[in-house]
């Protein structure tokens, strides 16, 4: 119960220091304010980052529903489980809140350290939940929140890696800005495609898609980059359709 009980405080400090990121704003700059005193051209269209939004609903439902869980038969058959989840669960609303500190402050550096360790214990969460046997519900309420922030902070952390490269004036070896990036792009996908493959993943494949649009919104609209890297946009769309073909894939199987 005690963990049930942290994991909801830091869940709750969580969404209050993210609102209060843009809502003071902390140290008097807005989230995206910071990205954009980095310009590049990874980053996806402001759009893109409403899904924060449904991320912070889903695990508001998850902490909710671990603890309506309590009056159910069965359910300390699931209390394994929650442990488990729990203290990572922890670890990653702290992550979330050191990194929102570290971004506002301009420590790019510390900021993705924070980035791969949230990265990393969302890993873990997934590796836990695909060994368990869940029933609609519990993939509703347990393995959903989880899967859409694996899959947004996937292309989260490669976004931050590369505002710390700018950060630093990293001139990529005298290779173009366009060239890494449709590299990037490219290495994120696969990544994506083999974890979806692993994972038999749906909700994670849809949120690669969502951010994947976002970026091939901010390069096709005019208040973006106005489709001056047309690289970048064949790679964009290429990596959609990658994710539409293993999306639809792993649904077939999974009705047969």
């Amino acid at each position: 119960m005690l963990r049930k009980i942290v994991a909801g405080v830091t869940y709750a400090a969580m969404v209050v220091v993210n609102f209060l990121a843009n809502g003071l704003p902390i140290n008097n700059r807005s989230t995206g304010a910071i990205s954009d005193a980095y310009p590049n051209i990874f980053a996806p269209a402001g759009l893109a980052f409403s899904i924060w939004g449904l991320i912070y609903l889903l695990l508001g439902g998850y902490v909710l529903y671990q603890f309506m869980s309590l009056k159910k038969e069965g359910a300390h058959k699931k209390e394994g489980l929650w442990q488990k989840v729990n203290v990572l669960f922890i670890a990653t609303s702290l992550a979330n809140i050191s990194w929102i500190f570290a971004w506002h402050y301009d420590f790019i550096g510390l900021s993705v350290l924070m980035m791969t360790g949230l990265l990393v214990l969302l890993i873990k969460i997934a590796d836990i939940l695909r060994l368990e046997q869940l029933t609609a519900r519990e993939k509703l309420f347990i393995s959903t929140p989880f899967s859409v922030y694996f899959g947004w902070i996937t292309v989260a952390a490669m976004a931050n890696i590369t505002v710390f490269l700018v950060s630093i004036g990293w001139n990529g070896w005298g290779i173009a800005d366009f060239v890494w990036t449709s590299i990037g792009l490219l290495a994120g996908a696969l990544i994506g495609v083999l974890r979806m493959g692993k994972d038999k993943n749906i909700s994670y494949g849809l949120v690669l898609i969502w951010a994947y649009l976002g970026i091939l919104l901010k390069h096709l609209s005019a208040g973006g980059f106005g489709g001056q890297y047309p690289s970048v946009i064949i790679t964009v769309i290429a990596c959609l359709a990658l994710f539409g073909f293993f999306v639809v894939r792993i649904y077939y199987k999974q009705k047969l």
